[in-house]
């Protein structure tokens, strides 16, 4: 590690480095805010459709949980500097190909595929320069700025987002997110590169079996919702590649050869338990910001402002509990905090299930976001450190990896089965409402349902109003009973996801009760940024 005498005095505790850095991480957060909140307004101006945009935000998450591993060992022998750079020019492509778009095909390529790369670069590069750039308080004081950043711009997200796509346009966002970039690397003399000394050699056939694993499954369920085909056979590619790479590292550790991580990671029972962990408050995380936004936007009808507005108690209580949490544990267990957490987080996504078709405001949401909010601000605050608590100094890194990795794909795989789920749950109940409507001529039921087979779509009824102008006036009042029925249906079987990955994690939160708390290894703070 670099010494306080050999790095640039600039370097060493420079607050405008670190505050750089925390600006670059600012973006990296609060870019998937904006999509959520802007998902009406992106549909209106791209003529797109509400699955389009949610397959997009899935994929982007999908792409970096993918890549992440793979891309912190090419960073590390590109150089961290070099790979912080390209990092940050994908992410500005994106941005900037989110100004400029046109179609959804251009969301696709150039913001979930080529700015999810550069995500997957950003992470690890950060955090290495961080540790390098840094040295005892100054090293503290960084991490806790680039730390703080990622909880403001999680806790700010939905109200900036909706504010700028209301009053100004979506595009507005990710236009500032690319003038954010170019201010960061103008800056870029200021970054000293940390040389990395160990092993060169590539585990290549670990890295192809990581991405196929994680993207195969993830791809699958995104392929489903899309009503593609060779679904099953996705999956079962995916899920064969995760095997074979738990195969091949352990294998591969056993000859002496290098793999793309340590299998030897996962004997601390800790870290296992912390990584399931992980993944499900991101499974319950990325279930509700692709649901709740929907039913916000599509089922209330509320302008980005208005959504922002009502997603505001989650993402503030969960900043302000984090906060709190992570500073007054006192008496407190990690493992106790992290079963309220989930306690908490499973009673607020499950009280606003029933809520659904019954408010025509998002002030009756308020309190179940709160609890649901609370519930993983704390989750956020203990998770990370009991994760990476049993790990040695020389291989924090590398678990902090995985722990990203963990979350990352829990998120991406949260966004693909609500979404999915959710489209699987409209085609069915609206299919079935159709059929046995005596109003809708069966010449029409026979439309509908072929259609919803192939193409269902989540809409407000302002929405379908304008496709069904030319009916007779009962049809019209029908087809918008059903979809409101089906859609709020289909909306309150989405959120059993959230809810349901947040049981699982209370169900296993009993089992790190009953381990020993472990004292941290290595100095952790400020590790997990991802």
């Amino acid at each position: 590690m670099s010494t306080a005498s050999d790095l640039p005095v600039e370097g060493e505790g420079s607050p405008r480095l670190a505050l750089l850095l925390a600006m670059a991480m600012f973006v990296l957060v609060i870019d998937t805010s904006l999509m959520n909140v802007s998902i009406s307004a992106v549909i209106k101006d791209l003529h797109t459709t509400a699955s389009g945009v949610q397959s997009a935000i899935a994929l982007e998450a999908l792409v970096s949980a993918a890549f992440i591993l793979t891309s912190s060992k090419l960073g590390d022998l590109m150089g961290r500097r070099r790979a912080y750079v390209i990092g940050l020019l994908a992410y500005a492509v994106g941005a900037v190909a989110m100004t400029l778009a046109q179609n959804l095909n251009t969301i696709i390529i150039f913001w979930a595929i080529i700015g999810g790369l550069g995500a997957s670069l950003l992470l690890p590069a950060m955090q290495s320069l961080i540790h390098g750039n840094f040295t005892g308080s100054a090293q503290r004081r960084a991490y806790a700025l680039v730390g703080a950043s990622a909880a403001i711009a999680a806790a700010v997200g939905p109200l900036l987002g909706g504010f700028l796509t209301t009053y100004l346009s979506w595009r507005v966002g990710f236009g500032l997110e690319a003038l954010i970039i170019l201010v960061v690397l103008a800056q870029i003399r200021l970054v000293k590169d940390v040389p990395y000394t160990g092993s060169r050699r590539i585990d290549l056939v670990g890295s192809v079996l990581s991405i196929v694993g994680m993207g195969g499954v993830v791809l699958g369920i995104l392929v489903w919702q899309e009503g593609g085909q060779y679904v099953g056979l996705i999956m079962g590619l995916g899920a064969a590649a995760l095997a074979a790479f738990a195969y091949w590292l352990v294998s591969r550790k056993r000859q002496g050869k290098p793999t793309l991580l340590d299998p030897d990671l996962f004997k601390h029972l800790n870290f296992r338990i912390g990584i399931s962990q992980q993944m499900l408050q991101q499974i319950t995380l990325g279930g509700a910001m692709i649901v709740l936004p929907l039913f916000l936007q599509m089922t209330l009808e509320y302008n980005a402002m208005e959504a922002g507005l009502s997603l505001a108690p989650l993402s503030l209580s969960m900043f302000g509990m984090a906060m709190l949490a992570g500073r007054k544990a006192g008496k407190w267990r990690p493992a106790q905090i992290v079963l309220g957490g989930f306690a908490l987080s499973a009673i607020g996504m499950g009280s606003i299930i029933p809520l659904v078709p019954r408010v025509d405001s998002g002030w009756y949401l308020v309190i179940p976001l709160i609890v649901a909010g609370c519930g993983l601000g704390m989750l956020v605050s203990q998770l990370n450190d009991f994760t990476l608590a049993p790990i040695s100094e020389e291989r924090v890194s590398e678990a902090a990896g995985v722990n990203s990795a963990a979350g990352s794909f829990g998120l991406s795989f949260g966004l693909a089965v609500a979404g999915g789920v959710m489209l699987w749950a409209l085609a069915l109940s609206f299919t079935h409402q159709a059929e046995a409507s005596a109003v809708i001529p069966p010449a029409q039921q026979q439309q509908i349902s072929a259609e919803m087979e192939h193409d269902a779509e989540v809409m407000s009824n302002t929405q379908l109003q304008q496709q069904i102008t030319g009916e007779p006036k009962a049809v019209q009042a029908e087809v918008l009973a059903i979809n409101n029925h089906a859609r709020n249906l289909s909306l309150q079987i989405a959120l059993l996801i959230p809810a349901l990955a947040s049981l699982l994690g209370l169900a296993n939160s009993f089992r790190m009760l009953r381990l020993p708390d472990i004292t941290p290894a290595a100095d952790i703070d400020g590790v997990g940024l991802g």
